[in-house]
């Protein structure tokens, strides 16, 4: 139902119902609302939960079976992040989620240094009032981010039950994510110095399992370190598409969980460090000698070489198995191009 201030859910709570009051309404309101415990717990805080006409502002509250409570939901706010009309490459849209394939130089979300131009900016004015709030505000939810100068595929909510559900994939990495990187060297699975490596193993069909912690640099707090005593867990697996002379690779990169930087750090611990990364790349160099103008190009790409090329999740409403790819920016296929002419057409 409805009144003047916005939309009105009657709950009823079930026989089993827990004896506090948002774990009960967590219980029991429909899964439809997509209403998080913490968001309840916020409503019932701002007196928006009322039993019989009477708001109830305390979420530790004692509650029973049988009990019917109105939780009026207020309509979306706007956010203070201004909507820029940025071109946007759209692969999919419903009214539920949004799958989009970043360009190079794009920052996901605002931040101090980065407070426009950001993918949210842009979708705020693509997307316009066919937001229907995320935890109450009119605004796109990001369940996961590429970096800056990282290419290619992101899904992003639209509505709070597309939040909720494609947030559970995430957490439960069950969200195919497969990257292309073109790397320094080859690596391998037989190579004796890679499986002397803590944390590395190999796989059957010549994957190369890295498992590490991850966490901040102690002394660089822009960067990400591997650690083993804390951090939070990260797994990468990583194969080999293309050798170009033993001199660099087209690598694929699958991640099994996400955190940040987590191939960039990955492969430089493994001794491959991605083209182009400043920040992890060391100083390793293409050999000219032997690549010839395609180490020149190499040892000159203006940003990491990492694309995100291929995404598949469940459709977090209708259930449906989705899968989306997309193919290599343009610098990267020029340069994976030049490679291959190198290496005699790889």
């Amino acid at each position: 139902m409805e009144d003047d201030e916005g939309d009105v859910i009657l709950v009823t709570l079930g026989q089993d119902a827990p004896a506090r009051l948002d774990k009960a309404l967590a219980a029991a309101v429909p899964e439809e609302a997509a209403l998080s415990r913490s968001r309840l717990m916020r409503m019932i805080a701002e007196g928006a939960v009322s039993r019989d006409g009477v708001a109830v502002t305390d979420p530790k509250a004692r509650a029973a079976a049988g009990e019917v409570y109105a939780l009026r939901l207020d309509p979306a706010a706007e956010v203070e992040t201004l909507a820029e009309d940025i071109p946007l490459t759209v692969i999919w849209e419903d009214g539920d989620l949004i799958v989009i394939n970043k360009p190079a130089g794009m920052v996901v979300h605002p931040a101090p240094g980065t407070p426009s131009g950001t993918l949210v900016n842009a979708l705020l004015a693509h997307c316009g009032d066919t937001l229907s709030g995320i935890g109450g505000e009119r605004r796109p939810g990001i369940v996961h981010r590429i970096d800056k100068d990282t290419t290619g595929l992101l899904v992003v909510a639209k509505s709070d039950r597309a939040h909720h559900g494609l947030a559970a994939q995430f957490e439960a990495h069950s969200v195919e994510r497969h990257y292309l990187a073109l790397v320094h060297g080859v690596p391998s699975a037989h190579d004796p110095r890679l499986r002397g490596l803590r944390g590395i193993t190999a796989e059957a069909g010549g994957i190369i399992r890295i498992a590490t912690g991850l966490a901040r640099h102690k002394t660089d707090r822009q960067r990400q370190a591997v650690v083993w005593d804390s951090g939070r867990h990260a797994v990468t697996r990583a194969r080999v598409i293309e050798d170009y002379r033993g001199a660099a690779a087209l690598v694929e990169c699958r991640l099994e969980t996400g955190r940040t930087h987590q191939i960039r750090v990955h492969m430089a611990y493994a001794g491959h460090g991605l083209m182009g990364d400043q920040t992890y790349g060391g100083k390793r160099r293409l050999p000219e000698k032997l690549l010839g103008e395609a180490a020149v190009a190499g040892n000159a790409f203006a940003r990491q070489a990492l694309h995100a090329a291929s995404l598949g999740f469940v459709h977090p409403v209708t259930g449906e198995s989705l899968r989306f790819e997309a193919p290599l920016p343009e610098d990267m296929a020029a340069l994976v191009a030049a490679l291959r002419a190198a290496a005699g057409g790889t």
